[in-house]
């Protein structure tokens, strides 16, 4: 009986064995024993590393199936001829030539004033006037003394010409004559420096003595600025590896930084002295006064074209590398196939002038030639590449 029985256990327990399931992770967590999750991890763990071999084998084969392998894949770009417009920018002032202090050319006590600040004068307009200390008074007696001068020689000349009176009379009222006159027109010459006039049309920027004021010639003593905006310009000066390409009637592009305006405009004048201090030419750019917006010594920004090539080849700068003995290198690509495979060319190239990212080829790239973008560091001379992309 007792035999029965240990067979039927036996058999139960063989079957419990068979119907059992894998206890899950969380289960095992759930359980907190720490023998059964270290367990479990070192389970895991062999099975992970069991899956890489096997995915390492798998990976293996399939690279011996890819024949594209050891193919860099790239991007190319055609070149084509195009206008090529480069400018060199330089930093100037607005100027203007009728800009000027006006000074006393007399001394005496300012008497009369009679324009203001920002007041539009036009050209030989009374400004000021000067106290004449008495000369107004001077001049009319030398005018009168200069009419009798006159009647005297006239008398006398008539007299001489009838050849009555002797020579030495005649002479004498001549002489007494001219010199009146000189004196008066002397004098009145005098006279004219107590009154101030605008040199030229424009406005009074300044006004620096009040009635009452002495003045007198010499620095210090200006009474009056006068601008005239209308014919504004603006002076810099050119480095004189520029000499040849700068010229007069050449495009300028002028930027006010502090106006936010940008103007067109054209060089009116080029110097003809190279400043031997810094190796520089002068240059005028005539400008819009913009609504009188403009004033003298404003900063501009000037972009001023040197160079024009209407069938330029032009390229990143950054696909160009150099070798050992300094010349510069592209890639471009031949002997491409329907499968856009092909064979990198190194060619040797001149460069010239740069204008923000591009740069102009100047000799051995001819047009419609496919060049290496994107992966032109990581090919060599003759290797087969893929083209996967072709730019525009």
């Amino acid at each position: 009986m007792k035999k029965i029985y240990l067979v039927i256990l036996v058999t139960l327990v063989f079957a419990s064995c068979g119907d059992k399931k894998e206890v899950s992770v969380d289960e095992i967590l759930a359980t907190n024993n720490v023998a059964q999750i270290k367990s479990k991890k070192a389970d895991l763990d062999a099975k992970q590393q069991e899956l890489a071999t096997e995915l390492k084998k798998l990976n293996d084969k399939l690279e011996e199936f890819n024949v594209d392998k050891n193919i860099p894949l790239i991007t190319t770009y055609t070149v084509k001829e195009e206008v090529f417009t480069h400018f060199i920018e330089l930093q100037g002032n607005v100027q203007t030539k009728q800009n000027v202090l006006i000074y006393p050319e007399m001394p005496g006590i300012l008497e009369s004033v009679y324009v203001k600040e920002g007041q539009k004068v036009s050209k030989g307009q009374v400004l000021a006037r000067i106290d004449d200390g008495g000369m107004s008074s001077q001049l009319a007696q030398l005018e009168a003394n200069a009419q009798l001068a006159k009647t005297t020689y006239e008398r006398q000349k008539r007299l001489w010409d009838q050849k009555i009176g002797s020579e030495i009379q005649f002479l004498q009222a001549k002489t007494s004559y001219e010199a009146q006159t000189s004196a008066v027109k002397q004098l009145k010459s005098q006279l004219g420096k107590s009154t101030i006039r605008a040199p030229f049309s424009g406005i009074i920027d300044d006004v620096f003595k009040e009635r009452g004021t002495v003045v007198a010639p010499g620095m210090g003593a200006e009474i009056f600025r006068i601008v005239n905006l209308s014919n504004m310009y603006i002076e810099t000066e050119v480095p004189e590896t520029y000499i040849g390409s700068i010229t007069e009637n050449k495009d300028v592009e002028v930027n006010f930084p502090v106006l936010g305006e940008t103007v067109n405009s054209k060089i009116r004048q080029v110097g003809n002295f190279i400043n031997p201090n810094n190796r520089s030419f002068k240059i005028e750019i005539g400008v819009p006064n913009l609504k009188g917006k403009v004033k003298p010594n404003l900063t501009a920004r000037l972009k001023l074209n040197d160079y024009t090539n209407p069938n330029a080849i032009l390229i990143p700068q950054s696909i160009i590398s150099e070798n050992a003995k300094g010349e510069q290198f592209i890639y471009i690509i031949k002997d491409k196939k329907e499968n856009n495979e092909a064979v990198a060319e190194r060619l040797v190239i001149k460069t010239g002038k740069t204008q923000g990212d591009m740069i102009e080829v100047l000799g051995n790239l001819p047009a419609d030639s496919e060049i290496i973008i994107e992966g032109a560091r990581s090919v060599n001379n003759g290797q087969a590449v893929k083209v996967i992309n072709k730019k525009q």
